[in-house]
Order: structure tokens, then sequence, then C-alpha cells
């Protein structure tokens, strides 16, 4: 399995927009912290959140594209399992349905980034104090964070996590991630 540094360098090369390298790291804290709380393989689930978005930058104008031509990217380097949820976290698109508890983790931890990003970035106190009921609140504005797909984050119980638990957990591990 590819290394994390090789992951990342993998994930550079493509010259992702800072936005999104900052997603993918954040994405890669909640699911390294999903994987401890369910007693999963820590390394494999936070590599998936970090390479979810690697092919972005080539299929950002081509969306039905987007989580499949990871797998080219990432084929001999990856177990199989990572390739089919990255694939399966875009499968509005790319009709990679997903079905296993790695492929839910994915798109739960990936889209709750969103809102809890943009929920930061309205509070002067950012992080510290935000609550799971908070988010919950964003989540029900569907204008606030438009993009985020709200059921994606609802599929945290397909992954074995409860909402409030899930919330609390991802608020905690973003908040370790730096910006920049």
């Amino acid at each position: 399995m590819i290394a994390r540094d090789e992951a990342l360098a993998l994930i550079e090369s493509h010259n992702p927009e800072s936005h999104m390298l900052l997603h993918a790291l954040q994405s890669e804290a909640v699911m390294a912290a999903m994987a401890r709380k369910l007693g999963r393989d820590e390394a494999l689930w936070g590599l998936t959140g970090l390479l979810h978005d690697v092919d972005y930058p080539l299929t950002k104008d081509a969306p039905e594209r987007h989580g499949l031509e990871a797998g080219g990217m990432l084929e001999g380097k990856v177990p199989q399992e990572v390739v089919t949820a990255i694939a399966a976290h875009n499968s509005e698109m790319t009709g990679v349905e997903p079905a296993a508890e790695l492929d839910y983790a994915l798109r739960c931890a990936e889209s709750v980034t969103g809102i809890i990003h943009a929920a930061t970035l309205m509070r002067p106190s950012g992080y510290e104090g935000l609550e799971p009921k908070s988010v919950k609140k964003k989540m029900k504005d569907k204008a606030f964070a438009r993009s985020v797909r709200r059921e994606n984050i609802l599929e945290c119980d397909k992954a074995g996590m409860a909402l409030d638990e899930f919330l609390a957990l991802a608020i905690a591990a973003m908040a370790e991630v730096k910006a920049g």
C-alpha cells in the first residue's frame, strides 16, 4: 500500500487548489478518527479519505468521471476496497453504489467536512465550542453550504455511528487539521 507521504505527493502533483488540499486533509482526519472509534484499520481509512479527490483537478469539468479516474491513478498502490470506496463517494455521478462500511464512511466523512468547515468560518471562535447540535441546525438550512449532500452525512449510521456521535468525532478530528 502506498505510504502517506507518497499519497500526499501524488495529490500535490496535480496542483490542487488550496481548499481542495485542506478538504483532503480534513477528510483523512475524520476517516482516521472513525477507524479508531470503530476498531478498523486507521491507516487504510485515513488514506482513503486523503486520496478520495486525487482525480478532482483532472475531472472537475467531467463530474461523471470523478472517482473513476482515481482508479487508474491508484492501481497497484492501494487495495481494491479503497478504489471502490473512492468511486462510490460520487455514486450519484459514477453509478458505483456504496455497499461496504468503508464506502459509507467515506461518503459521510468527506461530506461533513464541508458543512463543519463552513460553520467554523461563521464563528469567531472557529472550532472551539462548536457542538453537534449547531451543525445539525446548519444542516437543516439548505442555503448554508448549499453544495454539501446532507443525505451523505446521514449515511453515518450505515458506517456504524449515530449522527451526534459522528458529528462530535468529525468536529474534534477537523479541529486538529491546520489550514495552509
